[in-house]
C-alpha cells in the first residue's frame, strides 16, 4: 500500500463551473436536464422518472454538457451537499444552475472522489461550511477547500471500484426486498411467538463448554469480541447447542443477541430460545426487528428492567409460512450485515 496525502479538492480538479440557469420543458428523449432533485438519495443514481429537457439552445449550452467523470454537488437549499457523479450510461446530460461540477483531472479517479463525499467526514464538513443566515449553501470555492486523503491513482481505482461494487450489491439487495414485499408478503401469516420457538432452562456448569456473558458480545452486531476458549470455565448458566438464540433480557436495550454455531453456557441474565416451528437463522432476524424490540423494552423495573417473556411469548409476529423462505430471507440479510461491515 502507498502513503496517503492530503489534498484539496480544488487541487485534483481541473475545474469548478456552475450549471445552466435554463426553463425545463417536457424531455424530448434525448437531452436531460439534471437538478438535484433528479438524484435518488438512497442509491445516488440517476432517476429516469419525470424526466425534463432544457429549454435554452442546446448548440449554445455545450459548456454545461457532462462527461464521464464529471462529479456535481448541490450548492444550495435542503440538499446541499449532495453529490452525483455522472457515467455515459446517463445519456446526454445538462446540469441546472443550482448544481456545481467539478472536472476532476487527470491525478486522480473520480470514482474514488466520489466515494470519498459520501463519508462522515464530508457531511460534517458540509454541514459547517454550509451555515449561512438564510438558507444553506457551499459555494465553488469551499467545496474546492474540501481536504480528502488520497493514495496512489491505482490504488484510488482499486478501492473507487470496490465500492462502487459494494454500492451495487446493496442496492440490489434493497430493490429485492422491496420485490419480496410487495408480491410476497401475501405468503405470510400472524404467528404468536410462543409457537415458535420453546425458551430452553437446562443448567450447566460445565468447564468444558465455552462460557457467553454480555461482556462478551458486541452490543447490537451479535459478535463476540474474544476468543471464548481463553476464558475460564465453571460458572453455572443455561446450556445452549449450536443454533440456538442467545438474547440478553436484562436492559434490553443493550441488543446483546447471538447466534452461536457452537455449543455453550450462557451465564447471565439470557433468553435460550430453540426454534420451533420456525427456521433458527429467521428467528435470530426476528428478535432484532423493531417491532421485537419494542415488544422486549415494555420491561418491569427501572434499575435494572428485564423483558417480559409473559408478554413476549403471546405476542404476534409476521413469519413467511414457508421455512425456505425464512432461510433465504435471514442469509440475505446476513449477506447484506457482511457487505456493510465490509463497505465501512
Amino acid at each position: 500500500m502507498t502513503a496517503w496525502e492530503q489534498r484539496k479538492l480544488g487541487s485534483i480538479a481541473a475545474s469548478f463551473d456552475y450549471g445552466l440557469n435554463a426553463a425545463a420543458t417536457e424531455y424530448d428523449g434525448q437531452n436531460k436536464y439534471l437538478r438535484i432533485t433528479d438524484i435518488d438519495d438512497t442509491t445516488h443514481e440517476f432517476l429516469k422518472s419525470d424526466l425534463t429537457t432544457p429549454l435554452a439552445d442546446l448548440a449554445m449550452s455545450a459548456d454545461y454538457l457532462l462527461e464521464e467523470g464529471d462529479l456535481l454537488f448541490a450548492r444550495t437549499g435542503a440538499s446541499v451537499g449532495k453529490t452525483y457523479l455522472y457515467r455515459q450510461y446517463d445519456g446526454t446530460v445538462y446540469f441546472a444552475g443550482f448544481l456545481i461540477r467539478a472536472r476532476i483531472g487527470e491525478s486522480a479517479d473520480p470514482e474514488f472522489v466520489y466515494q470519498a463525499t459520501l463519508t462522515d467526514a464530508y457531511k460534517k464538513y458540509v454541514a459547517i461550511t454550509s451555515q449561512r443566515s438564510g438558507q444553506p449553501g457551499v459555494n465553488a470555492q469551499e467545496y474546492a477547500d474540501y481536504q480528502l486523503m488520497l493514495p496512489s491513482r491505482t490504488e484510488q481505482q482499486q478501492i473507487g471500484m470496490t465500492l462502487r461494487s459494494l454500492d451495487n450489491l446493496i442496492t440490489l439487495h434493497q430493490r429485492k426486498c422491496q420485490y419480496r414485499g410487495l408480491y410476497e408478503y401475501l405468503s405470510w401469516e400472524q404467528r404468536k411467538f410462543s409457537d415458535l420457538t420453546d425458551r430452553v432452562s437446562i443448567q450447566s456448569s460445565d468447564s468444558d463448554l465455552p462460557q457467553v456473558e454480555y461482556e462478551d458480545i458486541v452490543s447490537g452486531e451479535g459478535t463476540l469480541n474474544k476468543d471464548l476458549r481463553d476464558k475460564e470455565g465453571g460458572k453455572t448458566g443455561i446450556k445452549f447447542y449450536a443454533g440456538d438464540v442467545l438474547y440478553g433480557k436484562l436492559r434490553p436495550y443493550l441488543m446483546n443477541w447471538l447466534y452461536p454455531q457452537f455449543n455453550g453456557v450462557a451465564v447471565g441474565d439470557f433468553w435460550v430460545l430453540r426454534a420451533t416451528k420456525c427456521d433458527s437463522s429467521f428467528l435470530y432476524r426476528l428478535i432484532q426487528t423493531n417491532n421485537f424490540q419494542r415488544l422486549a423494552n415494555v420491561s418491569s423495573g427501572s434499575k435494572m428492567p428485564r423483558a417480559d417473556w409473559n408478554l413476549i411469548s403471546q405476542s404476534f409476529f409476521a413469519v413467511p409460512a414457508d421455512h425456505a423462505e425464512q432461510k433465504a430471507i435471514a442469509k440475505s440479510l446476513a449477506e447484506l450485515d457482511s457487505l456493510i461491515t465490509l463497505h465501512q
